[in-house]
């Protein structure tokens, strides 16, 4: 509860913020020291100190898997906040309210981390959803980011439909939108048996699901909205926001529909098979490294759908270590991006010499999303393909997914060849020594999570 108390009121301040002040420097300093008291006190209510006691009616419950994961949500948001708080200044003249819708989506990020409701699953799916809409759109003077906030704002709102309809349909059938509720007619525990009407609705719950973190066939809007968005946003969407609603639809599929595992394995496993497919084979011919990395999140998303088909232990600790790895090698890997003047892999030639740490800790970032050993993405892709071996069927998806890894190593390590194999004279903007320094540490955690994954899994039992 500390998290969403508190990233509501950050929200409303740095709206206030901005009539306060017009010294962008100022307003970034009050986000990040706002940010830091932010994630001080969900990891306080992770220790049991929560300041506020509101009786929820059992409609939300903070363990300390959520509480862990908003933990990392937070943490990614600071070091995201260091290395591109600067450049959303460029953006636009609302720099306090990009800053507080950021907030606001961390404030959703902790709902739909907590839910027992589905009416808390739409409410904390809107609160992330609408802000983004806006920031996609916050670079008015462009074209592209205009089309793609309107096209974001239209498939979002019709799978924000589909979703309403799959809670009024299990509603119908159910009588409740409590989680518990729900999972004795799932499992067969009651005495009513299933019927249409509750799986019409927990497929229509899926789909829309599924358009939210990208996987196909609902992925058709991510490229272009990715593209489009202003570079230091697309960051921010599609690391924290995509692994937030990862969590929820893990949640919300082992705490109510878990025993349904033979009935749901056959469409999440056509769902990862598509999704690996299209993102990898896609990404491959792509000219443009921003848009290469929006079809490699939509592959991304289909290893992560593999904590859905395991419903284990491993899958549970997988997501949390794939959140984090994700996040924080996306997060650099954008902020490396927004620094460059070509955006093209051709525009990366000769980087290795020019900007050698840029090179050197872009390297890793790139090495740890191909799941190369010694990174954190390796034991991410590790514990997600561990979870569907434990299930112990359909060893076949386990096999197309490592095939699709190796694929991703070609469209990675073309970046690779670029920087270092490659003449040419890469041209950045002014980096600052504060920008490399940022950067270095946050390749030595994706290296740290690499060879010591436990350093954050066992916060899951202390």
């Amino acid at each position: 509860m500390n998290a969403i108390i508190i990233s509501a009121i950050l929200g409303v301040v740095m709206m206030y913020s901005g009539v306060l002040t017009k010294n962008t420097s100022a307003i970034r300093n009050v986000a990040i020291v706002g940010l830091i008291v932010l994630l001080g006190l969900n990891m306080a209510e992770g220790c049991g100190y929560q300041l506020f006691h509101i009786n929820t009616k059992g409609m939300m419950s903070f363990e300390k898997y959520g509480l862990l994961f908003n933990s990392i949500a937070f943490a990614s948001t600071l070091i995201y906040f260091l290395l591109s708080g600067r450049d959303v200044e460029k953006v636009g003249v609302y720099v306090a309210e990009y800053f507080a819708l950021i907030f606001f989506i961390l404030c959703g990020v902790a709902i739909v981390t907590s839910f027992n409701s589905l009416l808390l699953l739409f409410i904390g799916i809107e609160i992330i959803s609408i802000p983004l809409y806006i920031l996609t759109g916050a670079d008015k003077r462009n074209l592209k980011s205009n089309e793609a906030s309107l096209k974001y704002f239209l498939m979002g709102s019709f799978s924000t439909g589909i979703m309403l309809m799959g809670i009024t349909l299990i509603f119908g059938a159910t009588g409740s939108f409590m989680l518990k509720g729900i999972a004795p007619l799932v499992t067969g525990a009651a005495d009513a048996p299933l019927n249409v009407w509750l799986v019409s609705g927990l497929l229509l719950l899926f789909i829309s699901m599924a358009f939210k973190v990208s996987a196909a066939p609902f992925h058709f809007w991510t490229p272009d909205v990715y593209d489009g968005a202003p570079s230091v946003f697309t960051s921010f969407m599609a690391t924290i926001v995509k692994a937030a609603i990862f969590v929820a639809f893990l949640r919300l599929f082992d705490g109510a529909y878990g025993e349904m595992k033979g009935a749901w394995q056959s469409i999440i496993s056509i769902t990862i098979l598509l999704t690996l497919f299209i993102g990898n084979i896609t990404a491959v011919f792509q000219q443009s490294v921003k848009r290469m990395l929006a079809y490699s999140s939509i592959a991304q998303a289909g290893f992560m759908l593999f904590a859905l088909f395991g419903f284990n232990e491993f899958a549970k600790e997988g997501i949390i270590l794939y959140a984090a790895a994700y996040s924080l090698a996306t997060i650099g890997i954008f902020a490396i991006l927004i620094k460059m003047k070509d955006y093209t892999f051709e525009g990366y030639n000769g980087l290795g010499k020019s900007q050698p740490v840029l090179a050197a800790t872009n390297t890793i970032f790139l090495l740890s999303l191909a799941g190369i050993p010694l990174t954190a993405g390796f034991f991410a892709k590790y514990y997600m393909l561990a979870a569907a071996i434990k299930n112990g069927t359909q060893f076949w998806l386990v096999i197309f997914a490592v095939l699709c890894a190796a694929v991703s190593v070609y469209y990675y390590f073309r970046v690779i060849q670029s920087m270092y194999f490659k003449t040419g004279n890469a041209e950045t903007t002014t980096i600052t020594p504060a920008f490399k320094y940022v950067l270095i540490v946050l390749a030595g955690i994706v290296i740290l999570l690499g060879v010591f994954p436990q350093l954050l899994l066992s916060q899951l039992y202390f």
